[in-house]
Formats: C-alpha cells, structure tokens, sequence
C-alpha cells in the first residue's frame, strides 16, 4: 500500500509519539512518506528512525498544489492525516485528487483550543469544518469514537486504534539517581516521585495535580513532583508551585527528548487531564514499570482498572487525587503491585505491534469500501424501527440485527432511523437517523439498496393507527427511491381498524419483496389480511442472539437499583417485568403477592425490573411498595439500561422470568431460563405458544392465585432442559440475515 502521512511538524506529547511510532513500524512494509509543513525537531527525529520524510513550507495554496502533483506523480491510494492543519490541507488534497482521506482523532477538537478563544474561533472552526470532509476517521480509544458518534460522525466510517509502545527497553541513558540529581534532586531511600509529562495547557489540568501535590508533601516529605513539558500555562503553573510547594520539591525540565529515563526515573505517573482520547504516556509509563493515578476520562479506564492496577479519580477532585498521592507515598509496597499488574495488562493490549497490526487492517478496509462504493453505486441498508425510546427489548434487537449482518459482511454500510441518534449510534454502533427526518430519511434511501421493516411489531394499531400509517409509509418511500424492501423478523397485529388492514395489505403486497416472521401467530394475521405471494419464512426474533454480559457487567445493573435494595451475588432471583396497560393496574397487588410467595415458598428475591424505564418503572415501583406494605418484604427495582447485554445477563442468572414484557420472555427463553407470560397483547400468548413450553395467562386472568400457581409451575420445571429450544430459535433468527443479505445480492 501507498500512504502519504501529513501533519503540521510542529507537535508534541501524545500525537508525535503515535505517528513516529506507527509510521516506523509501517515503513517496514508499507510504501509511506510523512509530510511535514514545517521544518523541525518533528520531522528531524522522524528521518532519524527511517521514516521517509518531506518538508512542505509556503501557503496552504502552494502546498496543497505540490502535494495534488506529488500525489499523482507517487501514485498514493490513501491520504492520512493528523491534526487541524492537515485535516485543512487533506480535505483540499482531496478534492483535487479524489482519493480516500482518513484522520486520526488524538483528543476532542472541541477542546484542543481550550483558553484561547479567537484560536478556538478560526482554526477550532476551519477544522470542524474540515473534519466533516474526511472520508473515515480514527479515534485512539473507544470513548473517543463514541464521542465522534454523539456528534454524528458515521460509525460506518470510524475506527479505533489503540496507542503502542515498545516493551523492549534497554537502560535508559541515565540512571534514576543521575537523571533526579540533574533536576536538582537528592534522592533517598523514602522518596516517591511522582510525574506527569504533557502539554502545559488548561485541558491538562496540572494545576489540580500542583495542588494535591502541596498537600502530599505537607504529608510525605520525601515526595518529588516532575511536571515535564511546556505550554502557555508555564509561567502560571510556577508561580502556583512557588505559592504552595516547598522549594526544591518540584521541577520543570521542559519538554524531555529522553522519555526512558524521566520514566524510569519516576514512581507514579499522573495524568489529570479533564479530557483525553487515550494519552500515550499512559502505557509509555507502564512500560516502565511506573503505577499510575489518573483522572477517570476518555480511554484511561480501558487500561486501568480502579484499585486493581491503578487508581482512578473524577477530574478536579483536588482532595481524593491528594488522598491516593498520600497512599501511595506511604505504601510503596502497593506502589509496586500497581506498576507491575499495570506493566502485565499494558504489555497484551498495547504493543507497537498490535498498533501497525491494526493499522493495516484499517487500510485494507478502507480500499476495500472505496472500492466497492465505486463499483456499486448505491450500498448499504437502511433499518426502521420504534428504535431509540428507551425500550431495551427494541434496542437490543438492533444491536443483534447489526452485529450479525456485519459479522458477515464487515464492509456493509449501516443505518437506522432512531428518536436518540447519538445514543443509538453510541450503542448500537450504525449510522442514525432521526425518526421524525424524512429529508435526511429520503437522503439515505436514495444511497441504500435494502430497507428493512422490522425488529419488533410495527404492523399494529393496539398503540396507535399513526404509528401503522408511518410504518407503511416508509416502506412505500424506501420502494419508491430504489431500495428492495424486506420486513424483518416482524411481529405481525393486531391490526383492528378494516381501513387499516386494507391499507397495510394494499402497501405490503405491492411495496415488498420478502418477509420473515418471528412466530407462526404472525404468518396467519397476514394471510388473513389477504397478503400472499411475497417470499415469506417464519424465523424468530433477533433478541435471540444477544450475547449475556460478563458477570462485572451484570454486577454494575444490579447496583443501579432505584430503590436502593441490595442485589447480593449469592441471591436466587425472580425477575418479575410487567408494564403498565389498560386494566394493569388492577392486577398490581396480584404482582406483589406473587413476588411475597415466590420469597417465602423458594428463598428466591423477587427483583422488578422496567425494560421501558420510561413507561415501566412507574408499575414497578408501586408493586414493590404493595409487596413492603402486605408482606414487608423488600424488592430491588431495576431500570434496564441500554448494555441490553447485561439485561440477558441478568435473565440468564435468574432462577424465573415472570413478565408481561415480550423481550423479558424472549430473552428468558433464549438464555434457557424457565419463564410465564401474562399476556396484554396476542403477541405474548403466540410467543408463548411458539415456543412450546413455558406458561401464559391473559392479563384479565392475572390474580393472586393464577399468578402464584405459575411460579410454582416454573420453579418445579427448573430441571427441565430449555437449551435445546433455545438454541433452535437462535439458528433461525440468524436466517433473518441470511434472508437479507441474500435480497442484496439477488439480480
């Protein structure tokens, strides 16, 4: 591959060690020049590794013209870029010569120019500008693409890569004792040295660290503070030293060409920054073998775990920062359990290795869309569905129906429409699309070839006939503009209104081209609508192919309790999840009763959980409270959150799923935990009935001993053996992908 790398050539800290690194790693077998638009230690340090490297000066005009020239004279197939000066450059290289430009995103634009107001005004706005022109994007951690994806980046278009170092170190040039006493510093036996080294600008924080520091040493005589680097905020950052330090305690070397020996020389690495994409000097210092204190933001809990290889603290928290500086200056015993668990972990995510691994598969796979995309003109689908309203069930069958199509087609570009868009593309991982958009819909129908309808049941008029009319609308439009149309793993009815069952049976039968269906209930609501001909396949829900979350995971939902009662790991559950519909609230106290039963008869602790929050947490509240008040018995209340993975962890560790909510018992049946249903809905009662096992009672039906007796039913089924169905409905509710993928290809 050709790549031609650019930058400004006048940076320092994080970004410069990441392209020197990546690129001298790169050059071993990749065709790469580096293009620096100032002459420098930047581009300087770069030829010495090997790195070949071309100095650009003049006008943004003038280099842009010798870059197009060189571009086309080199034949480069992919144009990379770092930091506002080149993203500016890039995006008109771009446009000259129309290949493929990536940007690695190293912090949050947004805060690059923090105290500096007029800077933030021109350059922070000519790069956002230019951001938006890039064709992909590389964020250095998670949270920093998550971040581009709050701000409507496409996630089909964005990549994480993580910062590598090299572990295999010799002696650094000066010993530790050398190196301090050339700062001024006697060492002895009880010093701990603490260090950061970073830019000197307001994002970096350092002046939360200098105030920690002052009462560290007012502890710990022996501590040593190193702030290595330089920045606008120098001069203030000594005078606060000279306020609140003791002389000789503190020293600023200026930026530090020799990274091995000011981090061999220290104890602890600090990072405070108030935001962070992740900072190179995180596994620069544990390869070290330094511990670290860190502030809680951006991808630094990717590698440091609080308590177990470091310490974490919440960005400014001047006296908590001071209190594990104190810890660690006390108890270097635990200083150095930290360092080498955080040297242990860093060492297996964090390798040069891993990084130009990585690289290169980005490359690949950006020539590859690029590729395609040409070849195809139009690609991509377009998903609807009632996703983004806080409904865990809805969400997670998106998140299933993603992570499987792009487990078999990893370059497939993918949309929802969505009412959270940054939420959902945070989630979910696919490009979003506000519901209530039809400009920017109709926009993207026009890019895509397939639209699917589906993940749930849309085609009803239980909740309302306009939530049908804009379902059966958007599937017209999608036709329309040139997509093939498939409803998807679709709940079918009730349709009730005779307009409407004409409308919709009108629109399906001439609008789309295949249909899969997630229970034999639905395939007989729409033959009776009079829909026939379409390809159609009963397959099952793609909730069933969420994955269960780890058990940390689960732990963190069940300490969100709303009401503050404790989930203990040994405790047996009954996950018990109603919601509020007509006549519900009649059977309340029936929940309560039965929830008081299921503890006294089999030890189990009943747990209410709100898969809807925004609706379900109001009915789950007050049965716990009937259940406190009638038996004084105490039930956790849970909301379910959007890690719909931890949701199926929990179902999976309980003992029974009593719910009214049909992804409670999908999700229950799916992990092979015994389950009952009270049905509200036909949907519930022909899951129910599909499955062939579990139990089920009309909502009318739900009193006290109804309820009561299916518990009991459940708990005496527990031995029976709900894998095999379980993994049946798994198989089919992959075919739905199957399906689609194969509508794609079809001629």
């Amino acid at each position: 591959m050709r790549i031609l790398h650019m930058i400004s050539g006048g940076d320092v800290g994080g970004a410069k060690t990441h392209v020197h690194t990546l690129l001298a790693g790169l050059t071993k077998t990749e065709n790469v020049l580096l293009a620096c638009f100032m002459d420098g230690p930047f581009a300087k340090e770069a030829q010495e590794l090997g790195i070949p490297t071309k100095v650009l000066t003049g006008s943004v005009p003038g280099v842009v013209k010798q870059l197009t020239a060189l571009v086309r004279a080199e034949g480069f197939e992919i144009l990379h870029c770092h930091g506002a000066r080149a993203n500016l450059i890039g995006s008109l290289v771009k446009k000259r010569t129309g290949l493929p430009t990536v940007t690695t995103i190293h912090s949050d634009p947004k805060l690059d120019y923090m105290g500096r107001p007029f800077a933030a005004l021109t350059y922070g706005n000519i790069n956002k500008s230019a951001l938006q022109k890039m064709d992909y994007w590389i964020g250095v951690s998670q949270p920093t693409v998550d971040m581009l994806h709050e701000r409507g980046f496409d996630p089909n278009k964005t990549f994480v890569i993580s910062n590598g170092v090299s572990f295999d170190l010799g002696a650094p040039a000066q010993d530790r004792e050398s190196y301090l006493r050339s700062l001024g510093m006697e060492p002895g036996p009880d010093t701990t040295v603490f260090g950061i080294a970073a830019r000197m600008n307001p994002v970096k924080d350092m002046g939360t660290l200098i105030r920690a520091f002052a009462k560290t040493v007012a502890a710990c005589p022996a501590s040593r503070l190193i702030i290595a680097g330089d920045g606008e905020q120098r001069n203030q950052l000594e005078e606060l030293v000279a306020q609140l330090c003791p002389s000789g305690t503190v020293a600023f070397p200026g930026w530090v060409s020799d990274t091995h020996s000011f981090y061999s020389a220290i104890d602890v690495n600090m990072l405070t920054s108030l935001s962070e994409g992740f900072p190179y000097a995180l596994p620069e210092g544990a390869s070290r073998h330094c511990a670290v204190i860190a502030s809680r933001v951006g991808g630094i809990p990717s590698l440091v775990e609080h308590e177990v290889n470091g310490l974490l603290f919440t960005p400014r928290d001047v006296d908590t920062l001071a209190e594990y500086m104190i810890r660690l200056a006390q108890d270097h015993d635990l200083m150095h359990s930290y360092a080498d668990r955080l040297y242990a972990d860093a060492k297996e995510k964090y390798s040069i290795d891993a990084t130009v691994a990585r690289q290169k598969e980005i490359y690949a796979a950006v020539l590859r869309r690029t590729a395609r995309a040409s070849a195809r003109g139009r690609d991509g689908v377009l998903i609807c569905g009632a996703y983004g309203k806080g409904n865990s069930g809805d969400d997670a069958i998106l998140q299933a129906m993603v992570q499987e199509l792009r487990q078999r087609d990893p370059d497939l570009p993918l949309y929802a429409t969505t009412r959270s868009p940054g939420q959902t593309a945070r989630e979910a991982d696919v490009g979003a699309v506000y519901t209530f958009n039809p400009r920017k819909i109709r926009q993207r129908m026009k890019q895509t070839v397939l639209y699917l309808s589906g993940g749930g049941s849309l085609i009803q008029d239980a909740t309302s006939s306009r939530s049908l009319w804009y379902y059966l609308h958007s599937i017209r439009a999608a036709k329309r503009r040139g997509n093939r149309v498939m409803m998807f793993g679709c709940g079918i009815g009730p349709v009730h209104r005779a307009s409407n069952r004409r409308k919709a049976a009108k629109i399906i039968q001439s609008c789309v081209d295949r249909i899969t269906l997630r229970d034999a209930a639905s395939a007989r609501e729409l033959e009776e609508m009079g829909v026939t001909g379409i390809p159609t396949r009963v397959t099952a829900d793609m909730a069933f192919l969420v994955q269960p979350a780890p058990p940390e995971r689960v732990e963190q939902l069940c300490a969100a309790c709303e009401n503050g009662v404790k989930i203990d790991s040994a405790d047996r559950l009954l996950i018990l999840a109603p919601r509020p519909w007509e006549g519900s609230d009649r059977h309340l106290a029936d929940f309560a009763a039965a929830a008081a039963h299921t503890a006294k008869a089999y030890g189990l602790k009943p747990v209410l959980l709100a898969m809807e929050p925004g609706k379900d947490l109001p009915v789950c509240q007050r049965i716990a409270e009937l259940a406190l008040e009638r038996a004084g018995l105490k039930c956790p209340v849970l909301a379910a959150s959007q890690d719909a993975a931890a949701v199926v962890g929990l179902i999976r560790r309980a003992d029974a799923v009593l719910g009214m909510r049909l992804h409670s018992l999908i999700f229950a049946a799916a992990q092979g935990t015994p389950f009952a249903g009270v049905s509200y809905d036909p949907k519930v009662a022909g899951f129910v009935d599909y499955m062939g096992q579990g139990l089920c009672c009309a909502l009318e039906e739900a009193n006290e001993k109804r309820l009561c007796a299916m518990v009991d039913g459940l708990l005496q089924a527990a031995g029976k053996d709900f894998q095999a169905a379980a993994l049946r409905l798994r198989a089919l509710a992959a075919e739905n992908c199957e399906e689609a993928l194969g509508l794609i290809n079809e001629k």
